[in-house]
C-alpha cells in the first residue's frame, strides 16, 4: 500500500460523478468540497526519521538465514512497516516527523526461516514485530517510541500459500502471509472459499485476520476466524507451537483462543488452517427499505431468530442510509425513473424519507435454498413495514464495499477526520448502545465547537446480539488535531462499555483500545491476560506494549 494513505498509488475516491455528495458533507461537516484547498501528496524525501540501529554483525546473521536480498534497512521499508492505517497513523506519517521506526525488515521464504530468525532476535535481545498486510487501526503495529533496543519487522509476504485442502474435512492449511484476494484465488480455482471477506480484505491476511480476531461481512454464514481458524502453527523461542485441525476439542484452556487477538504478543503467525466451502451455486445480495431504524433494528433480530440462515444480514440508520446515497453515481433514464417512483410510491404510503433505512440481506446457496431463504425473510420485513428493492442495491453495495477506506484519505487531504469504532452487544442492549453512542459524539463536537457527524449500520448478526458499526467525521483544527480527534473518539470507546457494549467487535486492541480494556474484560482478566505475556515473553520481545500497555 502507500506509505502515507490506504491503498494502491493511483487510486482514490472521487466524487465528481456523484453528485449528491458534496451537497451532502456541507451539510454533515461543514466542509464545502467546492472551495476547499486538497492537501499536496506529502513528499518522503521530507520525512524525519531516525537511522536504523542494527548493528552490522546482526544485519549479516539476518542475512544468512533469508539471503541479502531480503533483508532491508532502506528508509521507505521501514517507515511502510512503522504503522497501520488508523486516521492516528496517518496524520503522524502525513506530518513528515515519524519518532521511531523498525530498524530493518526481513522477509522470510517459509517457517525454518521464521524460527530462525526469532531465533536470532532472542540471542540479539531484539524486539520482533510480525508484519502482514499492514491494515491495522487498532495501532497494533507501531513500535515503542522510547524502545532503545533493535527492532526487527517480519513481514510474511513471501509466506503466500495454500499448502494443501483436505477436500473430504473441508480444511486448508494456508500460511499466514496469503493476502485475502491471492487467499481466494488460489482456493476459488479448486472450487472453494473461505468466506471471510472484511473491509480490508485487498490488503489484509488470514495471519493478520487471526491475530486480530477479524470478522468477514459474511459472517452470519461463516463464522469469524474465531470460529474459521481450527488450527495454526506460532514461532516461539526454540520451538514451534502447533495447535492441529481439529473440529473441537475438550483440553484445558485453549491455547488456540489464546493465540486469536494475541497481536503478535505470543510468537509470529506463520501458518493457519482454516475450514472452507464449497463454492455457493448462486449468491446474491438483495435490499431492502426500513421506514425507520428501530423496525429495521427489529427485523434483524426477528430475522437471526428464525430459521433462514443469510450470509448478510446488514441495516443502516437514517444517517449512513443517506450517506449511501450520496456516494451513489447518478441515475439516469429508466433507473432514475424507477428511483423517483419508488421514493414517490413511499411518500404517498406515509414515510418520511429522512429517516429511510436501507438493508443489504446476503443469500447463498442452491437455488431453490436461495429462494426459501429469501421467502422466509420476505415475510420477516413486511411483517416490519419494510419493502425490498431488489438485486441493482446490492450490486452497488458489492462493488463499494471495499472501497470505502479511500474515502477517508480524500477527507483527511480537506482537513476532516472520517474514523471508525465498532462494538457488539445483546439484543436488549443493542438500542441503548446506539443512542449512547451518538449522544457522546455529539456531546464530543459541541465540546469542541464543531459540526460533526456520526453513523451506523448495524452487522454480523449473533443469536444473542449484534455488532454496531459506527463511522464519525468532522474538521479538525490545525493546532491539534490528534487532541480534537482523541476527544470524539474517547466519548465514543466510553459510551460503548457504559451502555454494555464491547470495546472492539473485529479491529483488536492494540493501542487505540486498550485504555478502556479493563473495563470490558475486568481487573481480574487483565490479571490474567498480564500473566500470560509475562509468562510466555519474560523478556517483552514480542511486540511489546500492545493489547496491554
Amino acid at each position: 500500500m502507500k506509505w502515507w494513505g490506504w491503498g494502491i498509488e493511483g487510486v482514490g475516491f472521487h466524487h465528481e460523478d456523484k453528485p449528491g455528495f458534496a451537497p451532502f458533507v456541507l451539510k454533515a461537516v461543514g466542509l464545502d468540497l467546492h472551495t476547499a484547498e486538497r492537501a499536496e501528496k506529502p513528499a518522503f524525501e521530507n520525512v524525519q526519521m531516525p537511522d536504523s540501529n542494527a548493528q552490522a554483525s546482526f544485519l549479516t546473521a539476518l542475512a544468512g538465514i533469508v539471503g541479502e536480498r531480503y533483508v532491508s534497512t532502506e528508509r521507505i521499508e521501514r517507515v511502510v512497516h512503522t504503522f497501520g492505517k488508523s486516521l492516528r497513523d496517518l496524520v503522524r506519517v502525513r506530518s513528515g516527523v515519524i519518532e521511531r521506526t523498525p530498524d530493518v525488515v526481513v522477509y522470510p521464504a517459509d517457517e525454518a526461516e521464521v524460527q530462525r530468525i526469532v531465533d536470532a532476535v532472542i540471542a540479539e535481545d531484539a524486539v520482533v514485530i510480525p508484519f502482514g498486510g499492514g491494515s491495522n487501526i487498532a495501532g497494533s503495529l507501531e513500535p515503542d517510541p522510547t524502545e532503545t533496543r533493535t527492532i526487527v519487522s517480519v513481514d510474511l509476504g513471501r509466506m503466500n500459500k495454500v499448502l494443501s485442502i483436505d477436500d473430504e474435512s473441508g480444511l486448508a492449511r494456508i500460511q499466514a502471509g496469503a493476502l485475502g484476494p491471492d487467499l481466494e484465488d488460489q482456493l476459488k480455482a479448486k472450487g472453494w472459499t473461505i468466506g471471510h471477506f472484511p473491509d480490508s480484505f485487498t490488503h489484509s491476511t488470514v495471519g493478520g485476520w487471526v491475530a486480530t480476531r477479524s470478522s468477514g461481512m459474511q459472517s452470519d454464514k461463516y463464522g469469524d476466524i474465531s470460529d474459521i481458524a481450527k488450527g495454526m502453527h506460532v514461532v516461539r523461542p526454540g520451538g514451534l507451537l502447533e495447535i492441529r485441525g481439529i473440529p473441537s476439542a475438550s483440553t484445558g484452556p485453549s491455547v488456540r483462543e489464546m493465540i486469536l487477538g494475541s497481536e503478535g504478543r505470543l510468537g509470529i503467525i506463520t501458518e493457519v488452517t482454516v475450514q472452507v466451502h464449497r463454492i455457493p451455486a448462486e449468491r446474491t445480495i438483495y435490499a431492502y427499505f426500513f421506514p425507520n431504524w428501530k423496525a429495521g433494528l427489529a427485523a434483524m433480530r426477528a430475522i437471526s431468530e428464525s430459521d433462514a440462515a443469510p450470509s448478510v444480514t446488514r441495516i443502516s440508520d437514517a444517517r449512513e442510509s443517506g450517506f449511501s446515497l450520496a456516494t451513489s453515481k447518478e441515475s439516469k433514464g429508466v433507473s432514475k425513473h424507477v428511483q423517483n417512483a419508488l421514493f414517490g410510491f413511499l411518500k404517498r404510503r406515509g414515510w418520511d424519507l429522512d429517516q429511510l433505512c436501507l438493508s443489504f440481506i446476503g443469500y447463498e446457496g442452491s437455488p431453490s435454498h436461495v429462494a426459501r431463504q429469501k421467502s422466509m425473510v420476505g415475510k420477516i420485513v413486511k411483517k416490519h413495514g419494510g419493502i425490498g428493492v431488489g438485486t441493482g442495491p446490492g450490486v452497488l453495495y458489492d462493488q463499494k464495499k471495499f472501497d470505502t477506506p479511500y474515502l477517508r484519505d480524500f477527507l483527511l487531504d480537506m482537513g476532516a477526520a472520517g474514523d471508525v469504532s465498532e462494538t457488539a452487544a445483546p439484543w436488549s442492549k443493542l438500542q441503548g448502545v446506539y443512542d449512547a453512542t451518538i449522544a457522546a459524539a455529539n456531546g464530543a463536537y459541541a465540546k469542541l465547537d464543531r459540526t460533526g457527524w456520526i453513523m451506523c449500520h448495524m452487522s454480523h448478526s449473533y443469536h444473542s446480539g449484534a455488532c454496531l458499526y459506527f463511522t464519525f467525521a468532522f474538521v479538525m483544527g490545525d493546532e491539534d488535531p490528534l487532541g480534537e480527534y482523541d476527544i470524539v473518539k474517547s466519548a465514543i470507546q466510553g459510551a460503548f462499555v457504559k451502555a454494555g457494549g464491547t470495546i472492539s467487535h473485529h479491529h483488536g486492541v492494540g493501542l487505540e483500545h486498550s485504555p478502556w480494556l479493563e473495563d470490558d474484560i475486568s481487573p481480574e482478566g487483565v490479571a490474567v491476560m498480564r500473566g500470560l505475556f509475562a509468562s510466555a515473553d519474560a523478556g517483552g520481545n514480542f511486540n511489546p506494549n500492545k493489547i496491554l500497555p
